[in-house]
């Protein structure tokens, strides 16, 4: 099932077009989503409340080192893919290229795009949502969760060269 709802950006494309016929309201939003955490699954709940479908743009691997931190993304794109796949609120997920969403913003047209509400003021993709007639909602994050506070604290624990002890999951 989860295979199903990661697509190309062109099958999101075509699933969006079906939905609008069908009177849906559609709802984006875009990130790393590197190392999933309870503050994502909030996030991707309330996004999809806002509408009927929920279209996550991940940042392909390449994409994530322009835009991260020297090391990112920690896990590799497929698997970014399949965790958020496999959410409930998530009904479709692809990967996208460019440092930004501008361009899978103006081939989808959603009617929500959704940010953290760690961003204030205008956001980048703000011009582009509102020029195809959407509009932007910032979320609250859930406290004490993000993917920076995370993985400090595997580097605390590991103290910074994983010297923990070595088992598979």
């Amino acid at each position: 099932m989860t295979k199903n709802k990661i697509l190309s950006l062109a099958g999101v494309v075509s699933r969006v077009r079906k939905a609008r016929k069908a009177g849906k309201i559609i709802v984006t939003t875009n990130g790393c989503f590197d190392l999933l955490h309870p503050g994502h699954v909030h996030y991707l709940e309330k996004a999809k409340a806002l509408g009927d479908l929920l279209i996550v743009g991940v940042n392909s691997d390449d994409s994530v080192r322009k835009n991260k931190e020297k090391g990112r993304p920690i896990n590799p794109e497929k698997t970014r893919l399949a965790m958020l796949a496999g959410l409930v609120a998530v009904d479709y997920v692809f990967a996208f290229r460019e440092k930004d969403p501008i361009r899978f913003l103006n081939a989808i047209r959603p009617d929500i795009h959704v940010k953290g509400g760690d961003y204030r003021g205008r956001i980048l993709e703000q011009d582009t949502v509102e020029k195809n007639h959407g509009r932007v909602r910032l979320l609250k994050f859930l406290p004490g969760h993000s993917t920076t506070r995370t993985i400090a604290r595997i580097l605390r624990t590991c103290g910074g060269k994983g010297r923990g002890k070595k088992r598979d999951a």
